[in-house]
């Protein structure tokens, strides 16, 4: 798979961030938030659903992180990062009036224009939703583009699930079939208990034409896209997104090398039946 071009991007010099500034951070959990950031100057860059960001944080560094906003909104870029390190923790710490550097977009798209006229699946495990979130926004904002739409959503506990007041408005959706699980209930918890995988004999698809789309931590994957393949989804109709050490976001660095691929060049979209053999081997 080829990678989309980062049209938004200054071929002679993609290493250089630009200024942006932080309009609002929201608090998604304990260690999570969401930030939307404007440029302190320019344009807003176009984005596809799928494409990701690098942030950079003064004094700090730098890491990759997905859009996750709505590719329709034009005013602003939104990202949902937790922290689990120095530069996430820095970054999710930003309030409003902070100013962050920025390079992106880059990488490969959700194959949303594959997807019309099929149903369509889509598979978030944790912070894998916020990768995801852009394509549902797209699919429901143009929801006649497809036949049933399926999302599925596992958390570890009920304090971890993000986006609360949109998955409950998806869910409202007639025409979208929305299931969200988690590996450990409270006593306040009345939804399914379970690895996101359970969650597939609960839904209603056709596998012969259905195309899915998952994002989580890579155990999460393996496992949904062989339960996947098992009801007779296609491995070459089976996306995975792989986020995994990118440092310079144009295949120079080696970071992310993942077998033959760099995942900032040829992902972090992939589709499965190119990557199943060494995404299977543990050391890669």
């Amino acid at each position: 798979m080829s990678a989309v071009a980062p049209a938004t991007v200054d071929p002679a010099d993609p290493w250089i961030p630009r200024s942006y500034r932080v309009t609002r951070r929201t608090s998604e959990s304990p260690d999570t938030a969401t930030l939307e950031v404007v440029p302190s100057e320019g344009a807003l860059p176009a984005f596809r659903p799928g494409q990701f960001n690098m942030l950079y944080a003064f004094g700090v560094g730098e890491i990759a992180v997905s859009l996750s906003g709505d590719p329709a909104d034009r005013s602003r870029f939104v990202h949902t990062v937790r922290t689990v390190g120095a530069v996430s923790g820095a970054i999710a710490a930003l309030p409003a009036g902070a100013v962050l550097g920025l390079r992106g977009p880059f990488g490969t798209p959700w194959p949303l224009e594959e997807a019309r006229g099929r149903d369509i699946i889509l598979i978030a495990g944790g912070l894998g939703l916020a990768p995801l979130r852009p394509a549902i926004h797209e699919v429901l904002g143009h929801r006649e583009r497809y036949r049933r739409v399926v999302i599925l959503v596992g958390m570890r506990n009920p304090n971890d699930i993000l986006y609360r007041h949109e998955l409950e408005r998806w869910r409202s959706t007639l025409d979208v079939e929305l299931e969200v699980t988690v590996d450990r209930a409270d006593a306040g918890w009345h939804g399914h208990v379970g690895v996101v995988p359970s969650l597939i004999p609960r839904t209603s698809f056709d596998p012969a034409h259905a195309i899915a789309m998952i994002c989580g931590p890579e155990i999460m994957m393996r496992f949904t896209a062989q339960a996947l393949e098992g009801v007779g989804v296609a491995l070459e109709r089976i996306y995975v997104s792989m986020e995994r050490n990118m440092k310079c976001a144009i295949g120079l660095c080696g970071h992310c090398q993942f077998g033959p691929l760099f995942v900032c060049r040829d992902g972090p979209v992939m589709r499965m039946d190119r990557i199943a053999k060494i995404f299977a081997v543990r050391e890669i």
